[in-house]
């Protein structure tokens, strides 16, 4: 094939063997599991059991997940503890701790250690090891106040055998289950390179506005013995924050070892909306995980990050890690007795890839009443008001929500929190209320006005610069991020290599170049500090759970949605070899969809659909550093779906110019 002749997504498909093409991405390539737009009707609809043919034989509500059959049957005496059933809502809901800083020299101060230890994930699983903060998993809750600095020294205290075996299985087109739904390894060894791996560690706390030296960069990594001193300047309205591993290549990993935790910010705006508090304010840090068996199809206790190849040729293309148990305050499966009254939940979706689209079910398996629970938070503060969520909300990976729940009218009775996205994993439901028959009620009532600072951003808010960042489908190499220059048109012929033509709804045609898009490619977008910009992301990928993007210190608000034809995108074999991408027609606007009411509030994550393109308008915090953007699919994000960016006061940005320096191009409309 010439070097400008393109392919479409098929042919590619075939090209490479046809079983299943997402490099690190989402899913199988396959009729039954392709991703779909649910419908508002199909939301409402509750998933009681699981497509026989994607996942196997139905398995009806309260039947634990199997692990797979043993290959190699051992007539070794059984692990004390092992069990090849687990039972959903056996074990309560853990509290996780809290912990604040102390004062020294006017400023609080806090250490935190990484240290093994061992944990129980479930009572009928032995002891799992793990690499935790302060050896939890999750991390302690660290509380924090606005317009008060936290200084953190996050010591690394890690030692021994790295605790995570990392396999990759071939893919079983006929496997049913699919091999991603199934605990155990299936005989493959686990890499050697993995196991050697030391404790490595960059601490990043998502969501802070920090400066560059505290932000946790990726590749200024400690290793045992060790320690990363950072502040937090807390300078941002009261949310929900999660903290992480954020180390160069190994972020998947580490997190999944159990490197993560929750961070709380509170301020004064919050606290006068009495909202329910103590023990009715209950965090859910939410993540799904693996186990390996042992030869006799028994859990061991040991998690276990099993992703499968999909094709070697032309490219390796490997699915990201999805596991069949989802874990709550590291619990698989727990209840959690509440109380006949008004709750607060905090939540964070601390999984490596798998989203979840979060409803409030009943015990007949229909939605929960309007007026029971209601969103009153995005990722970066309160919204301005409540807005009812029984229909269901977004959480993907590393969003947040905060969530309030009316339990007055469920006396006596049971309720579930139940994932129902598309692919929900083998168990959808991951968390049961049991609500008592009495309980002390708290006089709260719902506020029509939370936080009165919220402002709505629309299209029309002045910016400093646009961008335009391209998420490339699987083909192109992994997926990756395009950052991208709008260029006058070439002659052609088309498709060329890094060149994207797009069609809008009014009908104008806009052609793009490619600037950089591997994370050695020198910075493309210096931000003036404090600035406000628009960030845009468009989806080229045909299928695919959606990207969720994240930017580093800021807050943003999406405000637009558009679905595109994208088949004008070819793949083209390069001449030194590889495959690019271009697009041989343009890619055309089909549809315009509104920002759902529980995404309009203040945000640094945003899921981009495939084929879709999301606006939003980005206000970044008054920093300065070297920072990142990226896929929060952490597999993604290792392998190079993470760019840097820049962020510098304008002053110094006007004496560079004067004196000629180079500086990263715009790559939009607006200027530095």
């Amino acid at each position: 094939m010439s070097e400008r002749e393109g392919v479409d997504r098929r042919g590619f498909l075939l090209k490479a063997g046809a079983a299943g093409a997402l490099v690190l991405g989402v899913g199988s390539v396959t009729a039954q599991s392709l991703p779909v737009r649910r419908t508002a009707a199909d939301a409402a609809q509750p998933i009681t059991t699981i497509n026989p043919h994607v996942h196997g034989a139905p398995r009806a509500q309260g039947d634990p997940v199997e692990p797979v059959a043993a290959k190699s049957p051992s007539t070794t005496p059984p692990a004390r503890g092992t069990v090849t059933k687990l039972e959903a809502f056996r074990d309560p809901l853990p509290a996780l701790r809290s912990v604040r800083g102390s004062r020294v020299d006017g400023v609080q101060q806090l250490t935190i250690r990484m240290r093994p230890a061992t944990v129980r994930l479930h009572s009928q699983l032995p002891p799992t090891r793990i690499w935790g903060f302060e050896g939890q998993f999750p991390g302690p809750i660290i509380e924090a106040r606005r317009g008060q600095p936290l200084r953190v020294v996050w010591t690394n205290e890690l030692t021994g055998p790295y605790p995570l075996p990392v396999v990759e299985i071939p893919f079983d087109e006929n496997a049913n289950p699919y091999q991603w739904d199934l605990p155990g390894r299936e005989g493959v060894a686990p890499r050697a390179d993995v196991a050697a791996l030391p404790g490595w560690t960059s601490i990043h706390l998502h969501g802070q506005f920090s400066d560059g030296s505290s932000d946790g960069w990726a590749e200024d990594a400690v290793l045992a013995g060790r320690s990363q001193l950072v502040e937090y300047r807390n300078d941002q309205p009261a949310t929900t924050l999660w903290y992480h591993d954020h180390a160069m290549h190994i972020t998947r990993w580490n997190v999944m070892s159990g490197l993560l935790g929750m961070y709380v910010l509170r301020d004064d705006e919050e606290e006068s909306l009495r909202l329910p508090a103590g023990d009715r304010e209950v965090p859910l840090v939410i993540c799904d995980r693996n186990f390996d068996t042992d030869a006799q199809n028994r859990l061991t206790g040991t998690m276990l990050h099993k992703t499968t190849v999909m094709r070697t040729d032309p490219l390796r293309q490997v699915r990201s890690f999805a596991g069949p148990y989802t874990l709550v305050n590291g619990v698989i499966w727990p209840h959690k007795e509440v109380s006949p009254d008004w709750y607060r939940f905090r939540m964070a979706n601390a999984s490596n890839t798998r989203p979840y689209d979060v409803q409030l079910v009943t015990e007949d398996g229909k939605p929960a009443p309007e007026g029971t629970i209601y969103m009153i938070g995005t990722d970066s503060g309160l919204l301005g008001a409540p807005v009812d969520v029984r229909e269901g909300f977004s959480l993907a990976a590393s969003e947040r929500a905060d969530i309030l729940i009316d339990f007055r009218r469920f006396a006596g009775r049971k309720l579930v929190l139940r994932n129902i996205n598309y692919d929900p994993g083998p168990w959808p439901d991951f968390l049961q209320f049991r609500v008592s028959q009495h309980g002390r009620p708290s006089g709260f009532q719902l506020p029509k006005t939370l936080a009165k600072s919220f402002t709505k951003v629309t299209e029309q808010q002045p910016v400093s610069a646009e961008r335009m960042v391209m998420l490339t489908p699987v083909g192109v190499s992994h997926a990756r991020l395009w950052e991208m220059q709008r260029i006058e048109a070439p002659k052609g012929p088309f498709p060329i290599d890094g060149v994207v033509q797009v069609k809008e709804q009014d009908g104008t045609v806009t052609t793009w170049q490619r600037m950089a898009y591997r994370w050695t490619d020198p910075p493309q977008y210096t931000v003036r500090t404090g600035a406000w910009e628009r960030w845009r992301f468009l989806n080229l990928d045909w299928s695919g759970w959606p990207h969720p993007m994240h930017v580093h210190v800021c807050a943003f608000q999406p405000v637009k949605r558009g679905f595109y034809n994208i088949d004008g995108f070819k793949f083209i074999d390069l001449p030194g070899g590889g495959i690019g991408g271009g697009t041989a027609t343009p890619v055309f606007w089909q549809e315009s969809k509104p920002v759902v009411a529980s995404q309009q509030g203040w945000k640094d994550v945003v899921n981009v659909a495939a084929g879709e393109s999301v606006d939003v308008i980005a206000h970044f915090a008054e920093v300065t550093g070297k920072f990142v953007y990226h896929c929060h699919m952490l597999e993604h994000e290792d392998m190079s779906m993470m760019r840097p960016f820049l962020v510098q006061p304008k002053e110094v940005l006007a004496v560079a110019m004067s004196m000629d320096h180079e500086l990263p191009p715009n790559g939009g409309h607006g200027g530095h």
